[in-house]
């Protein structure tokens, strides 16, 4: 009787260290992942940052562009209000906030074209900088975004793989969305429609 109840205690401590193995496992790859997200927002914010001076430089030299500007603006504020939340990650969530950005990006997109109409301003060394640092920024977030989407991955594949599942399913470790691509990175852009701009 003795041995039996040494059995039982001996495989009750396996299950308990095997599940606190995995939950600390499920602990980490969930810090990686949002530790990711932090990258990507800040990402995203050093591209915000740029966009006043960016405006003031295309200010002073394309004065008839004003609606440009502000839409620029008015994108640059609904992208810097709009964050991720590491602890509600949810797939509506990212999609609120991709919109936001991608927002942004076409209003920028828009200024960058307007700008072709003036020579001086894209002679100018502070456009220049400007323009060097944004590009820096672009990539920048595309680098964060794909280190998101890789360590989301592996994340989702830890939590799905059984017997992990059982303990994630207990302690509310739930699959994290991706990043994708906007809708209008999925067609062509058609160049004539750029210049009209």
């Amino acid at each position: 009787m003795k041995k039996g109840i040494i059995v039982v205690l001996g495989l009750a401590a396996l299950l308990v260290v095997w599940g606190v193995s995995i939950y600390n496992s499920l602990v980490s790859k969930q810090e990686t992942v949002e530790k990711a997200v932090g990258n990507v927002q800040t990402a995203y914010q050093q591209r915000a940052d740029l966009i006043p001076n960016l405006v003031a430089t295309v200010k002073n030299y394309a004065e008839y562009e004003a609606s440009t500007l502000e839409a620029v603006v008015a994108a640059r504020a609904k992208a810097t209000s709009t964050t991720l939340d590491a602890n509600n990650l949810t797939e509506e969530n990212l999609k609120a906030f991709q919109a936001a950005q991608d927002q942004m990006s076409s209003a920028l997109s828009r200024l960058l074209v307007t700008v072709e109409k003036y020579p001086d301003l894209k002679a100018s060394q502070n456009y220049l900088d400007l323009q060097s640092q944004l590009e820096s920024c672009e990539n920048s977030i595309a680098n964060a975004r794909r280190e998101f989407n890789e360590t989301a991955k592996a994340y989702n594949t830890y939590v799905r793989k059984f017997p992990n599942n059982i303990i994630a399913g207990m302690f509310n470790f739930d699959k994290k969305p991706y990043f994708e691509a906007s809708e209008a990175a999925q067609e062509a852009p058609n160049v004539g429609d750029i210049f009209k701009q």
